[in-house]
């Protein structure tokens, strides 16, 4: 068996505070295999942030503190990489789409501006930026790319928008995307475009995919392998029909059940309730 592209051991990290310290991640261990898609699946302030910035040391140090663990990327530590190093990771190797793009772009910028800056960073490569901003621009599904580059990030859609984050993530041909929450804030119907485009885009170059989400109800048919957190712990992590299927933790199996149901008669949807959780 191949050796894993990216691997988490162990991983512990605080936020410390004036007044008081926050365990935001406790000892959390998780694998990568090339060409994977992993699922990280949990509430808000479950952590599952915290851990995909820690994949490359994006977190602010202070407040934040990796208080133990080892984060290993293509057999390499990325807790002793320098700063020249890190440069070359953080995009290069694993790229990021957060899930406000209306505040992840630059407003006083071009489209041009933004991807092309990408590019000329971690792809030295390349002689005709314009040529390649416009091929990324046409995989991503935007129409007239030679003409829309030139537009300011105001000039475009929420959906359009998150559009240009997956080119300029996808420009720098990483290893790695990390998809942090990237339809929450557009509509169903767009939702359902993006995590379409995600899915072909990640079959037709090859590389592994990391969903940052809080609702399973995007993760099956997308993901081939979920892991579940719940204040800080992963408590629960497998193939993902299996965890659907028979999910093992009282807090995956409340998530799950928040998930709306085509036909059902229920008044509202399910809450959960975490103290039954602590309970179980």
């Amino acid at each position: 068996m191949s050796q894993p592209i990216l691997q988490v051991r162990n991983l512990c990290i605080d936020f410390v505070l004036e007044d008081r310290t926050i365990e935001a991640v406790k000892d959390a261990s998780f694998e990568l295999a090339a060409g994977e898609t992993l699922a990280i699946v949990g509430e808000s302030g479950s952590g599952k942030s915290v851990t995909a910035l820690a994949l490359t040391r994006l977190l602010p140090v202070p407040p934040a503190e990796i208080k133990q663990g080892e984060i290993l990327f293509d057999g390499e530590s990325v807790m002793t990489m320098d700063a020249a190093r890190l440069r070359k990771l953080r995009g290069g190797k694993i790229a990021y789409i957060f899930q406000e793009p209306s505040t992840s772009l630059n407003p006083v910028y071009t489209v041009r501006n933004q991807i092309g800056e990408a590019i000329r960073l971690h792809r030295r490569d390349v002689t005709d930026v314009d040529a390649e901003i416009v091929r990324w621009l046409d995989a991503v599904g935007i129409l007239d790319p030679a003409a829309r580059m030139h537009d300011y990030p105001h000039q475009l859609s929420g959906g359009m928008q998150q559009r240009v984050m997956i080119a300029m993530a996808l420009a720098c041909q990483p290893d790695v995307l990390v998809a942090d929450e990237p339809t929450t804030a557009l509509d169903v119907t767009i939702q359902a475009q993006i995590m379409e485009l995600l899915g072909s885009l990640k079959e037709r170059f090859g590389m592994a995919v990391i969903l940052i989400t809080h609702n399973f109800g995007i993760v099956s048919g997308f993901a081939s392998r979920v892991l579940v957190m719940y204040r800080g712990h992963i408590v629960e992590q497998g193939p993902t029909e299996e965890i659907l299927r028979n999910p093992r933790h009282a807090y995956t199996r409340a998530l799950i059940d928040c998930i709306p149901q085509l036909g059902s008669k229920a008044k509202r949807l399910k809450t959960i309730d975490h103290a039954a959780i602590e309970a179980a």
